[in-house]
């Protein structure tokens, strides 16, 4: 015991000073976002008394702007404010938030959204820049701290999406947000204590003088005063957002093409057309992915079994399924995957892809089995809800690593960057996908009851698991073709390019 005591402390002693505090900002931080993210369609519909499909609607939006902010938070950090000043004003955004979404009224949920988005769409980029700050490049410690904040994000998860279901149970919104808010206060306070260990490094800002740096926290300050009005006016609108984010992915599909034509060699261009074969791909398996906080959760409360005797398990403890497949599944692909390449069988970019999304079809593929299954109330046996969450988990691990790798190997130099931008927004893509196939659902439907909705669930969940199987097995086609445009290295070169990959997921100057 004593020698185990004193492992951990020679480790800890071992870090970089910061390291240990964004560990535990992170799982605070976590808190609220994990909260919002499984009970926010469940609060519009139960307690503001919204229709489902403007509850999708808000949600996709709401998914869609939190990752295509993430993109600004690294232009800001650094930039205009440093990373810690930056994520401290974050988090005073997500606690106004959460106290505005409190007060269960109406008039005050677009505010309270917009002013939380403010906070969890820039605070994101800044804490990986703080975390990617405290190593030099080289550092080898680097892996360790960034699995320690993986971590730490799960943990988070974990206790806000059981947080949700226990106050869910007794529709206590307003104590359930409030709660969550402390989390973000928390993370203020560990932050603003560790003011000095968590400042930045090599940072455009950090460079000026004193002088610049007041005019550029001025302006900072001011854009981050009036991001929360702009959001609020797209969330009061969000099905004019919704194909305004559709738009931007058709731009940004049309963006990439450009770029490949404007590449001096045939490799480059290649590799180009590849990502963005691979992009549309991933915008797939999101629309699929980003169902789980809408309408896959709307289905899970009205549809699914879950009184036993005198327990009630909530609609949210289902989602703290793939967070636990997620931490106990990467561990063991990574060594399945080292197996299978040690034998001589290479698990390659678009294969990883390709599985990916024949694994999160046939999650939805089996769902009308279920159904048709249910009782005589039409309940379906939870049993199928988990098998579904654990299909859908191993597709993450199969494409949400490997996502992010590929950029630093398929990507030049010069765009590296923007192409990591166009990925995080992909994401954002599906998300608005995700509300238009959660609304699929419940189309024509007035009542909850699930011996009326079953059908269509059954129809959607039927349609949407056939055409990611589809196009998995369109793309395990294509894999020869992709492989030729790639021109993929070997996997020890690879994984180097991996951990180029790692140390761009965000722009941190």
């Amino acid at each position: 015991m004593m020698s185990s005591m004193a492992n951990k402390k020679e480790f800890i002693q071992s870090m970089p000073q910061g390291i240990v505090p964004l560990f535990f900002i992170q799982i605070v931080s976590t808190l609220s976002f994990s909260v919002l993210y499984s009970t926010l369609v469940l609060y519009m519909e139960g307690r503001l008394g919204l229709q489902i499909s403007s509850a999708n609607s808000i949600m996709g939006v709401f998914i869609a702007f939190n990752y295509g902010l993430h993109l600004l938070g690294g232009f800001w950090g650094g930039r205009l404010l440093s990373n810690r000043a930056l994520f401290c004003a974050g988090m005073v955004a997500q606690i106004i938030g959460c106290i505005l979404l409190s007060f269960g009224d109406i008039s005050f949920l677009y505010y309270g959204l917009a002013a939380f988005l403010t906070g969890s769409g820039l605070n994101v980029t800044c804490l990986n820049c703080m975390l990617t700050q405290r190593f030099t490049p080289e550092d080898t410690r680097r892996e360790t701290a960034f699995l320690m904040n993986y971590a730490g994000m799960n943990i988070g998860f974990f206790v806000g999406f059981s947080l949700s279901g226990l106050f869910q149970l007794t529709q206590n919104y307003e104590r359930l947000f409030l709660l969550s808010s402390l989390g973000n206060l928390i993370a203020l306070i560990i932050c603003l204590y560790c003011w000095q260990q968590l400042s930045d490094k090599e940072t455009i800002f950090s460079r000026k003088d004193k002088m610049s740096q007041k005019k550029a926290i001025l302006l900072g300050i001011l854009l981050i005063m009036i991001l929360p009005f702009l959001l609020s006016e797209m969330l009061q609108y969000a099905d004019w957002a919704k194909k305004l984010v559709l738009v931007t992915g058709i731009v940004m599909l049309g963006v990439i093409l450009y770029l490949a034509r404007q590449q001096p060699s045939k490799e480059a261009r290649d590799k180009i057309v590849a990502f963005a074969v691979l992009m549309i791909v991933g915008t797939v398996f999101w629309m699929l992915y980003q169902i789980a906080p809408m309408g896959l959760t709307v289905f899970i409360d009205h549809n699914v079994q879950r009184d036993y005797a005198s327990w009630v398990i909530p609609p949210q403890w289902f989602q703290n399924i793939n967070t636990v497949a997620i931490v106990i599944g990467g561990p063991l692909l990574g060594i399945l995957l080292h197996k299978m390449r040690k034998n001589g069988v290479q698990i390659n970019i678009p294969t990883q892809f390709a599985l990916a999304l024949l694994f999160i079809g046939i999650a939805f593929a089996i769902l009308p089995i279920g159904i048709a299954y249910a009782n005589y109330e039409g309940l379906v046996n939870p049993g199928w809800i988990v098998l579904s969450y654990t299909l859908q988990s191993i597709g993450e691990l199969l494409i949400s690593p490997i996502g992010y790798a590929m950029i630093g190997y398929l990507a030049p130099p010069s765009l590296q960057g923007v192409m990591m931008g166009m990925w995080m927004l992909n994401t954002g893509v599906g998300a608005a996908l995700s509300s238009y196939s959660s609304n699929m659902m419940i189309e024509g439907q007035e009542s909850v009851s699930p011996l009326i909705t079953n059908d269509g669930y059954s129809h959607v969940f039927l349609m949407l698991g056939l055409f990611a199987i589809g196009s998995s097995i369109v793309l395990f086609v294509m894999v020869p073709k992709l492989r030729e445009l790639i021109q993929e290295k070997k996997p020890t070169e690879l994984q180097e390019a991996k951990g180029m990959a790692t140390n761009r997921v965000v722009v941190c100057e």
